[in-house]
């Protein structure tokens, strides 16, 4: 039965992220154009992020950032009013619209419509010597959204979303896409809403670049503690 609902999913995924593709036509052309004139650098972003079984892909985006921002501040991580963000990435990020060319990596296979978020390649440290409840997340395709998405997103600290991603697991091998469903629609209420798009320092009074580094260690050293 798990299989079958796999399959489904797959088919659900190729399906939705078609229609999305098309019936969002105007966005491919504006939005791009929007970014080229608004800052300097490619329309879009291109990361190396993890998939099911630590496989490794180029996750898509519109570009929200200043080109090289990674390198900057507070590297991987976004803060309120992070001055990395463009003008147009403002808007981009508070609307999810940032995240819409990730349907190319859905029909591609890369990842599924639901699913745990991609995690930066080493975002968590060596994937070899995760422990088994971080490696445990890696058992399902990697999500556009998910339930650790519509928990909290980027309110929650690492180790929720990663309870929140097994128990995900789990509930789809009991009742297979009904579960999907259930988290997509959950997922454009928050969207909506606008709720938790940027994550949130551990002491209020770390700079940016402080708190990123802090919060980093932390993520490793979790994602890494004996079983």
């Amino acid at each position: 039965m798990h299989r079958i609902n796999l399959y489904i999913k797959r088919l659900f995924d190729v399906v939705s992220a078609a229609l999305l593709t098309i019936v969002l036509m105007p966005i491919w052309i504006v939005v791009p154009i929007w970014i080229k004139l608004d800052s300097k650098g490619p329309v879009f972003f291109k990361q190396s992020r993890r998939t099911k079984d630590g496989q490794v892909f180029q996750m898509l985006k519109f570009r929200s950032m200043v080109v090289d921002a990674e390198q900057m501040e507070a590297g991987l991580f976004n803060y309120e009013n992070d001055p990395r963000v463009t003008k147009s990435g403002r808007f981009l990020r508070n609307s999810s619209i940032d995240e819409l060319p990730q349907l190319f990596n859905i029909l591609r296979g890369d990842m599924s419509v639901v699913g745990p978020r991609p995690c930066v390649i080493d975002e968590l440290g060596d994937f070899d010597t995760l422990n088994k409840r971080y490696r445990k997340r890696f058992e399902m395709k990697a999500g556009l959204t998910g339930l650790a998405q519509v928990k909290g997103r980027n309110n929650i600290s690492w180790d929720d979303k990663v309870g929140y991603d097994n128990q995900y697991i789990d509930q789809f091998k009991k009742i297979g896409v009904f579960e999907d469903v259930m988290i997509l629609l959950w997922s454009v209420l928050k969207v909506f809403k606008k709720e938790d798009i940027y994550e949130k320092k551990a002491d209020v009074s770390m700079t940016d670049a402080e708190a990123a580094k802090h919060a980093e260690e932390e993520i490793i050293r979790i994602a890494h503690l004996p079983d």
